[in-house]
């Protein structure tokens, strides 16, 4: 989940020398906590003014689309796995990007989200829609810290990547910008580049929420993206020129509202959809490098109350409302700890979580489970190498199902970066 130098050297082909996953045999503790310790803020504008506002001033000069535009456009092609990539075990389908995303160093891949978070039958829009994987990138501007002087000049934030699943055997995909709308000094319309990980996102409806490590969740409406011109490739927002540019992309996707971290602090790592609860909920877990969360990262400050301690990793869940899509109570309903470092990803079943659970550049990951409550969490099979976020597609989805439920990840490091479902039982 932090930045560090990416693997370089290692080849595309399926990883089968990797070490035994050390972290399958040691037990990961769990206790229930106060959950009403952690709560939201909702905040629906930043210091440029309202979200819809100012969305509504680059509808007036862009043109307007929404995410099926994206996906009836995709302009490159990934290609479709035959076997389980890496060290995965429990392969059920998956993809690996084109050479140019395999191996680029500077954009790295985390969260990963789909059509069947995004609505119950599987497929967006819900009636006769489409099946669809969503990724998210961030931008590494320092690609090999033992290299001073080669930092890429221009942080570019974050991108998102819509892929059509429709043809498993054969799909495609393209890069939206993230960006965050706001104002010149001029008083004109524009937006900027989202500097953040990107280390989780989860697909609800028309709303792409994604994790900010430090304040809490940022929230994207599928349905107001715009087209911006693609010649410049190292500028974002209204340039010099009187035209809108999204660093060479077609496409950005602004943000629309937030919820920032009122309670006690909590660092958002991932985050996962739980369908299976009443009402339906979101869980956010947090990453660790050795099973003790700190909150004192130097350079960065956390939101939230209370003195910052180290603590061991939790899992948080708040209610979510169907109808519009939000959380539907901004204080949590369940909260528990876990003793498990290098959480990368979460998604949970009511009291049932799942983790994916990374071990380096070189040593396979882990799907692992334990019950809210529980003592001990188990594994249930083996991940690629550099595993990352989660994403639950339950065999209920009608639109879109397996003959059983799966469990979407994704890997980050170059020459091994696939994205790809394993059967949620580890069968």
């Amino acid at each position: 989940m932090t930045r560090r130098t990416i693997l370089r050297g290692m080849a595309a082909a399926p990883f089968a020398g990797a070490a035994a996953n050390v972290l399958s045999a040691a037990p990961a503790h769990a206790a229930t906590v106060a959950a009403n310790q952690y709560s939201l803020t909702s905040r629906s504008s930043n210091e440029h003014g309202e979200f819809a506002a100012l969305a509504a001033g680059l509808a007036a000069r862009l043109t307007k689309v929404d995410a099926t535009t994206v996906i009836a456009t995709t302009n490159r092609d990934a290609k479709a796995l035959s076997s389980a990539p890496s060290t995965a075990e429990a392969f059920q389908t998956g993809f690996a990007w084109d050479p140019a995303d395999q191996d680029v160093l500077y954009w790295i891949p985390q969260g990963v989200t789909t059509s069947a978070d995004a609505y119950g039958n599987g497929l967006y829009p819900d009636s006769a829609g489409d099946k669809v994987v969503l990724v998210s990138w961030y931008f590494e501007t320092d690609t090999d810290p033992d290299t001073p002087g080669d930092e890429q000049p221009i942080d570019k934030g974050m991108r998102l990547t819509f892929v059509d699943y429709n043809a498993a055997a054969a799909p495609t995909y393209r890069h939206v910008l993230l960006v965050e709308p706001v104002r010149t000094a001029t008083g004109a319309y524009s937006f900027e580049p989202v500097q953040k990980h990107a280390g989780g996102i989860m697909w609800y409806g028309n709303l792409l929420y994604v994790v900010d490590t430090y304040k809490g969740l940022r929230i994207f409406d599928l349905d107001t993206l715009f087209t911006v011109e693609t010649a410049e490739k190292d500028v974002c927002g209204l340039h010099t020129d009187g035209k809108y540019y999204g660093y060479g992309y077609q496409y950005v996707l602004p943000q629309s509202h937030a919820y920032d971290n009122a309670g006690t602090y909590l660092r958002y790592s991932t985050i996962g959809l739980d369908r299976a609860s009443t009402p339906d909920s979101l869980v956010i877990g947090e990453y660790s490098l050795d099973g003790v969360v700190s909150y004192n990262d130097p350079g960065h400050t956390f939101n939230g109350t209370g003195a910052p301690a180290e603590t061991t990793p939790h899992v948080v869940r708040w209610p979510l409302d169907y109808t519009d899509r939000h959380p539907g109570s901004l204080t949590a309903t369940e909260a528990v700890t876990v003793a498990q470092k290098k959480i990368q990803g979460i998604v949970s079943r009511n009291s049932k979580h799942y983790l994916s659970v990374s071990a380096g550049l070189s040593t396979k990951g882990a799907l692992r489970t334990f019950t809210s409550g529980s003592s001990t969490a188990t594994t249930v099979a083996d991940l690629a190498v550099g595993c990352e976020d989660l994403s639950f597609h339950s065999s209920g989805a009608s639109g879109w199902a397996y003959g059983e439920s799966v469990i979407w990840n994704v890997s980050e490091y170059d020459g091994l970066r696939y994205v790809y479902a394993v059967r949620a039982d580890g069968s």
